[in-house]
C-alpha cells in the first residue's frame, strides 16, 4: 500500500440539547487494518449501525468493534473504504486455504468461495446487499461467469453474488462500500 495515501475525514452530525443540528465529530476514521501484509488491501471502517431502521440518536456514537468484521451487524449496515493496491502475482497464486485465512482475518472465513477452477482465488460471497463506489482508480469485478472493469465514479450494486475484486491497473484504487444485512430468497443457491 502507498504510505502516502490521501486521508479523508469522517464528519458525524447530531443534535445539541436544543435539538439543533451540530457536528459531533470531524476526524479521520480511527480503525484501519491491512489485510494479508504488504501488497494487501487496507480496510478503513467508517461507520456501522446495529439495526435497520437505524435509531437516530441526538449524539450518534460508534461502538468500536475489537476486530475487522467483513459483514455488517445482523439487521444492520456498514460503510467502509478499501484501499486496493495493484494485484500481485502472490495474490493470483493463493490456495483455497490461503484465501480462507484471509477472510478469517476479516471476520468471516465462511465468505470464502475459493475452489479449484474458480475465476479468482479470492472469490467470496456474503448475504448482503452492497453498494460499491469507485472513488479513485479502476477495479475489475469478477463474477462466476463474467467480469467488467469499473472506473472512478462507477457504482456496483452487489446483490449477494459470488465475486472477487482485482486491481489490474498498476495504480492504487480506492472504493467505498455500503453493506446492508440481507436474506437470500428461495431460488438463490
Amino acid at each position: 500500500m502507498d504510505q502516502q495515501q490521501k486521508k479523508f475525514r469522517r464528519i458525524v452530525t447530531g443534535h445539541d440539547a436544543d435539538g439543533k443540528a451540530i457536528i459531533i465529530s470531524d476526524a479521520a476514521p480511527v480503525h484501519a487494518q491491512l489485510i494479508g501484509g504488504p501488497g494487501g488491501p487496507t480496510f478503513i471502517e467508517v461507520w456501522h449501525t446495529s439495526e435497520t431502521p437505524a435509531f437516530i440518536q441526538p449524539q450518534p456514537v460508534l461502538t468500536d468493534e475489537d476486530k475487522l468484521m467483513l459483514p455488517p451487524p445482523k439487521n444492520g449496515t456498514r460503510i467502509r473504504v478499501i484501499e486496493f493496491p495493484p494485484e500481485s502475482e502472490a495474490i493470483r497464486q493463493l490456495t483455497g486455504a490461503d484465501a480462507a485465512a484471509k477472510f478469517k482475518s476479516m471476520g468471516d472465513e465462511n465468505a470464502s468461495a475459493s475452489v479449484a477452477g474458480a475465476p479468482h482465488p479470492l472469490m467470496h460471497r456474503t448475504e448482503t446487499l452492497d453498494y460499491g463506489i469507485v472513488l479513485e482508480g479502476e477495479m475489475t469485478l469478477i463474477l462466476d461467469r463474467e467480469e467488467t472493469t469499473i472506473r472512478t465514479g462507477d457504482i456496483v450494486i452487489q446483490a449477494g453474488t459470488n465475486h472477487a475484486w482485482s486491481n489490474r491497473s498498476g495504480h492504487n484504487c480506492r472504493m467505498a462500500f455500503v453493506l446492508i444485512d440481507g436474506h437470500y430468497t428461495s431460488g438463490i443457491v
